[in-house]
């Protein structure tokens, strides 16, 4: 089996250390089955309420599931039920967008004064499979994690894996996206997809000499037993 260049194995090996460049932070729009934990504050709390369902807001969760159970979980067609207001379209908006959107109504509207609006997405995840050292799937809590980042939740790619192209299949919209990535190349970093989105499938695939070395019989002793019953064989016929 071949033996693993640099040129194999290292990261972002045309980076350029002495270059500055501005992140572009990307804000991900809702969408169908994500959880949306909702918090509504105003200036006369008794009246804020009535708009937030579960966990007491003085209490701290037990864990992360129990969040989830009292969350808003957004219809196939991307809809919400929030009180008082009815059926409320999240689609094509982000976090934000719905916090402002839902601010907006109940003052103008006439449900609350200074209404201070909260959206937290509560069940954002991504999946890594294949030569990893933990494949798996991850939640995550921040507003944007990098690819290399979501790598590093998986403990990194195992020497087997391929660098040079890492498949990111992504649905968004009910769009499904297939993209091939070079981590050893650091153009990616200037893409859509330096920051993973929710629900990102990632998968690192085997490198050829991993695959080569699939087809052979790899431990000495299976070998010396073949050998062995193969030439158990040869007497027989020759006898």
């Amino acid at each position: 089996m071949s033996c693993a260049s640099k040129k194999d194995i290292h990261y972002l090996q045309n980076i350029d250390a002495d270059v500055t460049q501005k992140v572009n932070y990307q804000s991900s729009t809702i969408q169908p089955n994500d959880i949306l934990k909702i918090t509504v504050e105003s200036v006369v709390p008794e009246a804020a309420s009535p708009y937030n369902r579960g966990v007491n807001q003085r209490m701290v969760p037990q864990n992360l599931q129990l969040l989830q159970l009292d969350g808003y979980l957004v219809s196939l067609n991307s809809t919400i039920d929030f009180p008082v207001l009815g059926k409320i379209s999240v689609a094509n908006k982000t976090t934000i967008q719905l916090a402002q959107h839902l601010k907006d109504r109940l003052e103008t509207e006439g449900h609350l004064t200074e209404a201070n609006i909260n959206v937290r997405l509560m069940n954002a995840k991504f999946t890594i499979l294949g030569e990893v050292n933990q494949p798996g799937t991850y939640n995550f809590t921040e507003q944007n994690i990098t690819l290399l980042q979501a790598l590093g939740y998986a403990g990194d790619l195992t020497i087997n894996g391929t660098r040079e192209d890492i498949l990111l299949t992504r649905e968004v919209d009910g769009i499904r996206k297939v993209t091939h990535i070079d981590l050893t190349n650091s153009d990616f970093m200037n893409s859509e997809y330096y920051f993973i989105k929710p629900n990102d499938m990632i998968v690192v695939n085997q490198n050829d000499p991993r695959v080569k070395q699939a087809g052979f019989i790899s431990n000495a002793g299976t070998v010396l037993t073949i050998a062995s019953l193969a030439l158990s064989v040869t007497i027989l016929l020759t006898r």
